[in-house]
């Protein structure tokens, strides 16, 4: 059966370079190897990514890697020598190097499965070599595998979607998934591990892999109300011995006594599995201020596990861009103006807001899926609460461009502002949505046996102006509360502060924008509407109409505030068009009703999702965001011109480094082409 055509690889793919080297070489001889051994780290978590994702990514990794070096990256002559038309082989790099971005053959961005153009007859006849004939046989079904059609689509095993959080274990229940974290969430964090259901005369048995350099049961058996549940060590072993052995490095090379004790806690933790030695780690993160070489690494984002509770892995380094950090470092200072502004009291704020390092960073590393333009972590809900955060944007990920990247759905007489000044409001939405998004609120919770609010007189909601009736109980998270839509429900909340907020002259003015400069303040805000608006359009690719089923998270969270700036009224926001098959439609927002009617009813929308959020009242929050995420028919429609018009999502490029026999680090860049893609990975040796 032939692939649709949603289902076919991009081509060609959009590919972007990390520029990275004067950052790199103003760094001393010190930092240089600090940065090494944390891109090393990193990147040697590739294979756990690709584990994470399909049954057959690791394999497909493999056959990629082979293939190039079987040809040594001259694809031409490998044409040439086995008759297959160059057309064919473009399309097989096409191909080899969107997988290499995304670290697995479904999108990071919309977990949706992807295929080869090449048909599988010509890509054996191109790959009939010694070194890649048996790779490509065993694994072309798999590769090129779309039926059935829930099986394209990352989620559910029950569902009949895939999950490699769960390998091997189709039937495994989402009950049974959410009884295993509740029998040993209070013993063993989830991050980290993986579970694998068998069967055995009628009897379900469960074991819990947790990724480490040591091997073995982990403790005891849970053996409770008859389920038997077994944790052991070792998964991804191979890797995490590495990861571990170049944290020692890092360690060993540390500039300070806290990135010392930081990287000698992430070794403990990738060695042992013990995720509590991670929690640690990240304490000393918070700790390390202002860094020139900025790092994490480890299982952080749980986006992808259906359940919402297990992590991918990724790492990171970077290096500080000073000048842009000014910027952030004046919205840190000045947050405690900002946050009494949000559409909620006191009582439902941090007591204190503890001032994170907030920075711009470059780019060395950075082994993920996909490659975020922010971060806001740790995700541990005890530590942001406890101990602080931190916030980055990835300035050279930001400023990435494809030449000639086509605009869509923006109006004529709307498109050179937008152009102009799209980067911009993006780079001050991604600011107040890390810092003010991310960074605040307070969880309403029992903590070592005691409220941290007046259980006498609790607060009063500012959603039903009654007293409020739910809290975290001891041992609640935020994420096992709300489970797999807590992700993207996060996201929509902070996406929602920073719209909120994105209005305010004062935090405009730290960015450069106001009255009487040359990129005013309302300009800046009015983009900062239009491409919320444009995303939240967009996002209908990443829905599923067959199954009603969202593919990414962010976009999902963006299509909400798409449909509350709809609701809104009032003529604020609209989708024109006069075609029968909407090939004109474009996004009409009333610029002057902004900050009369947009910011009020994406306030009176966050209002619902914080409140919910703190209180943990679970019912309320699912309810709100599933009518809000919602696509009915009115908006379903416009989908086929969004799929027609669909670009390639951004693969970056990124560069090596190479520790030299005298000890000093050298930087290998790559240019943006496929290839070049292609060899970095095979030079990286992962």
């Amino acid at each position: 059966m032939s692939a649709p055509s949603h289902l076919l690889a991009d081509s060609p793919p959009t590919i972007c370079k990390l520029e990275i080297k004067p950052h790199f070489e103003a760094l001393s001889k010190e930092e240089k190897l600090y940065a090494h051994h944390i891109s090393r780290a990193s990147f040697h978590g590739t294979r756990i990514v690709l584990r994470q994702v399909s049954p057959e990514s690791e394999k497909i990794y493999n056959l990629i890697i082979a293939a190039y070096k079987a040809c040594n990256g001259d694809w031409v002559k490998l044409a040439k020598d086995t008759g297959v038309a160059e057309q064919h082989v473009r399309h097989w790099i096409e191909y080899a190097a969107q997988f290499l971005g995304n670290l697995g053959n479904y999108k990071s961005f919309g977990d949706q499965k992807f295929v080869p153009r090449i048909s599988v007859d010509e890509l054996k006849k191109l790959l009939n070599g010694d070194a890649t004939k048996d790779l490509v046989n065993e694994v072309a079904e798999a590769m090129y595998s779309v039926t059935p059609e829930s099986m394209t689509l990352l989620g559910y095993p029950a569902d009949g979607h895939v999950s490699e959080y769960y390998p091997d274990s189709p039937s495994i229940t989402k009950e049974e998934i959410a009884k295993i974290y509740e029998i040993t969430g209070k013993q063993y964090m989830p991050e980290n591990t993986r579970v694998i259901k068998t069967v055995d005369n009628g009897k379900a048995k469960f074991v819990m892999k947790r990724a480490s350099k040591t091997t073995g049961p982990a403790g005891d058996k849970f053996v409770q109300d008859g389920w038997e549940i077994e944790v052991v060590n070792g998964d991804h072993q191979k890797q995490m011995a590495k990861i571990t052995e170049e944290c020692e490095g890092a360690s060993k090379a540390a500039l300070n006594d806290i990135q010392k004790q930081m990287f000698e806690k992430y070794a403990e933790a990738f060695g042992t599995g013990d995720m509590n030695a991670h929690k640690e780690s990240q304490k000393l993160w918070i700790q390390d201020k202002g860094p020139k070489v900025e790092s994490n690494i480890g299982f952080i984002e749980t986006y992808r596990d259906p359940a919402g509770i297990r992590g991918e892995w990724e790492g990171f380094c970077a290096m500080v861009n000073q000048e842009q950090t000014k910027k952030f470092g004046e919205m840190v200072s000045k947050a405690g103006s900002f946050i009494p502004r949000l559409p909620w009291g006191k009582d439902f704020e941090k007591d204190e807001f503890r001032k994170p390092d907030f920075t711009s960073l470059e780019v060395l590393s950075f082994c993920t899926s996909g490659i975020p333009a922010g971060i806001n972590i740790p995700n541990y809900d005890d530590v942001r609460q406890n101990f602080g955060f931190k916030n980055v944007s990835l300035g050279n990920v930001l400023s990435a461009k494809a030449p000639n990247e086509p605009i869509t759905f923006i109006k004529d007489s709307d498109l050179a502002l937008f152009e102009k000044l799209r980067g911009d409001a993006f780079e001050v939405q991604v600011g107040i949505h890390e810092l003010l998004g991310h960074g605040t609120g307070k969880l309403l919770a029992i903590e070592n046996g005691k409220p941290n609010f007046d259980m006498a007189n609790p607060p009063i909601s500012p959603v039903t102006n009654e007293k409020i009736k739910t809290w975290y109980l001891e041992g609640e998270t935020w994420g096992s509360v709300f489970g797999s839509i807590a992700a993207s429900y996060e996201e929509c909340r902070a996406e929602c502060v920073a719209m909120y907020l994105g209005g305010e002259k004062d935090l405009l003015k730290i960015f450069g924008y106001g009255e009487d400069t040359e990129k005013k303040a309302d300009d800046i805000l009015y983009i900062e509407y239009l491409n919320m608006a444009r995303a939240g359009l967009l996002a209908l690719e990443f829905w599923d109409p067959k199954f009603g089923k969202w593919g990414q998270g962010h976009m999902q969270a963006r299509f909400s505030i798409l449909k509350t700036m709809l609701d809104a009224g009032n003529g604020f926001a609209e989708l024109q068009t006069s075609k029968k098959d909407h090939d004109d439609l474009v996004i009409s927002i009333d610029r002057e009703k902004i900050r009369s009617v947009g910011i009020p009813a994406i306030g009176k929308y966050l209002q619902k999702l914080h409140v919910f959020k703190s209180t943990a009242d679970f019912e309320a929050g699912k309810k709100l965001y599933e009518e809000m995420t919602s696509v009915g028919p009115e908006m379903a429609k416009y989908r086929e011109v969004v799929m027609k018009k669909k670009l390639p999502r951004k693969q970056f490029v990124q560069a090596n480094t190479v520790l030299k026999s005298n000890g000093d680090v050298e930087l290998v860049e790559y240019e943006p082409t496929l290839e070049q893609l292609i060899k970095s990975y095979v030079d990286r040796d992962v």
